[in-house]
This record gives structure tokens, C-alpha cells and sequence, in this order.
């Protein structure tokens, strides 16, 4: 759903609806359990059965619902906070962290039950337990302005290994999923093979293999080809271009 819309649709694979939470122009805020606010992004958590919504547009939360019956479980905003709608006002690289979500626009979740969220205008990835406890925080390119550095999230096939989407500065950052250290990056901008303009959407395979959706002058996805981990340091080396 876009910005003004307020609700996740659930249908089967060939395209039946089955089910639907939310109604648009219905949003009462990050409080509301009756509707979302602007979701830009989701994903399933097939073990528990549980759907993670990144409800960020307008909201300020991720929200969490029963994968079935759509019926809300849990919700929190930045740090584990109850979710605040107040206007923070611009971001300031200088200022000590944002205790809200600016924008969370991309939630995944780990093999070993850690949810992942990007929250793009404050140039960070928070790290929580399933139930909201808050883990741990990483910043990338902290002085990005205005759209901010962190988009989208994908695990390489071991899941050592976080990939960033970095829209503003248009890259996919690497880094060390236990820490949240950034060890790599690839990407510059560009409309040509292997360069990147706006990646906005980001998805990796079995193999490793990396691929990225760019918006505006992009209008295009394309595969990067994983081809090995750089000895003897461990640094992932940036994937081939196509």
C-alpha cells in the first residue's frame, strides 16, 4: 500500500482475495489497531505464522499481525518505545539519536528470531527481539540527509551477512549481521550495467546472488553475481557486474 493507504490485502497465489486488514482513509495514527498508516514494507514469519508490517509512511511503527486471521498481535516504535506520531522536524546528523521512527521502510527477519528494521531518514538499522525488546542499533552514512540511507534489507544465504539498500546514495552496503559493522559496499550512481539510480527494492537468492529494483531513471532490476568471501580478512568482495 502507498502513502495514503491504510491496509495489508492477503490473497492466495492465484490471485484470490481471502482476507484484509485495514480500510483506506480510515488511519487514526501509530495507536490505531483497527488500521495501518502509509505501510511500505512486510514480510512473513513463516515459523511463528506471524506477518511484520513496516508501517512507516505515516506511521511510525512496525506492527505485527497473525499471518491467518490478520488480527493484531504486537506493535512498537523505535527502541521498543510506545510509537509516537509527532513531527521530529528534519534530521540532524549532530543531535543524539531520534528516540522514533522517522520512517521505518523495510523490516526482515532472521533464521534465529531478530527483526530488523530500517528506519530510512534517520540512516540506521534497529535490531529487536520478536516481542519489541530492543537489541542493538548501526548507522549507515549517518550525515545522508533528506531521504536517507537505509531502504531495504535482505540476508545473504548464511545470514552472516546484512545487505543495505542505500537510495540517497545509491548503494547496496554490506555488513556483519552480528554487529551491524559495515565491511563493503557496491554500487555507484549511474544508468548503465552494474551502476545504481534510487535502489529502492532488494531481494538475494540460495546462491548468494544479489538483485536490486531502482526507481525514477532506473525503471529496471538487476542481478549482481555473488563470487566469493575476500581472504584472508573476510571482507565480502563487491559482487560481478552482470
Amino acid at each position: 500500500s502507498g502513502e495514503k493507504d491504510a491496509q495489508v490485502i492477503k490473497f492466495t497465489r492465484q490471485g484470490k482475495f481471502i482476507a484484509q486488514f485495514g480500510r483506506q482513509g480510515r488511519s487514526r495514527g501509530s495507536a490505531d489497531t483497527e488500521n495501518l498508516g502509509g505501510p511500505a514494507n512486510l514480510t512473513v514469519d513463516a515459523a511463528a505464522n506471524e506477518l511484520y508490517v513496516a508501517d512507516g509512511y505515516r506511521n511510525k511503527r512496525v506492527i505485527v499481525l497473525d499471518a491467518d486471521t490478520l488480527a493484531v498481535k504486537r506493535l512498537w516504535g523505535a527502541y521498543g518505545n510506545t510509537p509516537d506520531d509527532k513531527d521530529p522536524g528534519p534530521y540532524d546528523p549532530t543531535a543524539p539519536p531520534a528516540q522514533q521512527f522517522r520512517l521505518p521502510h523495510n523490516v526482515a527477519v532472521s533464521r534465529d528470531g531478530f527483526v530488523y528494521v530500517a528506519d530510512r531518514p534517520n540512516d540506521r538499522i534497529q535490531v529487536f527481539r520478536k516481542d519489541g525488546t530492543f537489541v542493538k542499533e548501526g548507522f549507515i552514512a549517518p550525515k545522508t540527509l533528506l531521504a536517507g540511507s537505509a531502504s531495504g534489507l535482505a540476508f545473504s544465504p548464511d545470514q552472516r551477512f546484512l545487505y543495505v539498500i542505500d537510495g540517497a546514495n545509491h548503494h547496496v552496503w554490506i555488513l556483519r549481521r552480528d554487529t551491524l559493522e559495515v565491511v563493503d559496499r557496491f554500487g555507484q550512481q549511474g544508468i548503465f550495467g552494474g551502476s545504481l539510480n534510487v535502489p529502492h527494492a532488494l531481494a538475494t537468492d540460495s546462491k548468494g546472488n544479489v538483485y536490486v529494483g531502482e526507481n525514477f531513471d532506473g525503471r529496471r532490476f538487476q542481478r549482481f553475481v555473488y563470487k566469493r568471501m575476500g581472504a584472508p580478512t573476510g571482507r565480502l568482495l563487491p559482487p560481478a557486474r552482470p
